[in-house]
């Protein structure tokens, strides 16, 4: 068995379990939140995948659905259901991506390059930023924010693969994780915008 068939064979089995055991995965804040967030998520900046420096308070009064993407994914058709959800529920919602490489090396791309695909094969017109890191010692503070229940007040769940998705409300408070399983468009997600 040649080591290319050995590599398809162990991609597929591992796509197989993160399937079934990342499938449905949905973590929603607790109604009396006992921990006062220490940082607010407005006071975040990130830069756009055209390195402008953006603060997350320009989204102040929508809701917003972060999500980490990646080009190369199985999971990357999702775009399709980003776009058509932020086309949607645009007066209620930004939908918002941040590439990265963090998983199976699915984003190796330029900032260009995402860009220019996202625009080529999704008609991408929601916010991108740049390629970050959403795991480990390099990961963004946004991410640092949404992962750790003393800056966002309840959540500790770090994207596991590419396409989690992370809601803020229109206040600012992180309310919910859905895992890379649920689909932008799922009930699970429309019923908390409308």
């Amino acid at each position: 068995m040649s080591i290319i068939t050995k590599f398809i064979i162990t991609l597929g089995i591992s796509y197989f379990i993160l399937s079934i055991f990342g499938c449905k995965v949905i973590k929603t804040r607790p109604e009396n939140t006992m921990i006062i967030p220490s940082k607010s998520f407005y006071d975040i900046t990130a830069k756009s995948i055209d390195g402008e420096e953006i603060k997350m308070s320009e989204f102040k009064g929508k809701k917003i659905l972060i999500v980490n993407v990646a080009s190369e994914c199985g999971y990357t058709p999702q775009y399709k259901g980003m776009q058509k959800l932020y086309e949607t529920y645009k007066d209620k919602l930004v939908v918002v991506g941040f590439p990265a490489n963090d998983f199976g090396k699915q984003e190796p791309g330029t900032n260009e390059a995402i860009k220019k695909f996202c625009e080529k094969e999704f008609n991408v017109t929601f916010p991108m930023f740049e390629k970050i890191s959403v795991k480990g010692e390099a990961m963004h503070p946004l991410y640092k924010w949404l992962t750790n229940p003393s800056e966002n007040g309840w959540n500790d769940k770090a994207p596991n693969w590419n396409f989690c998705k992370y809601l803020v409300n229109e206040s600012g408070e992180l309310i919910k994780y859905y895992s890379f399983a649920i689909e932008p468009l799922s009930e699970e997600i429309t019923t908390q915008i409308k």
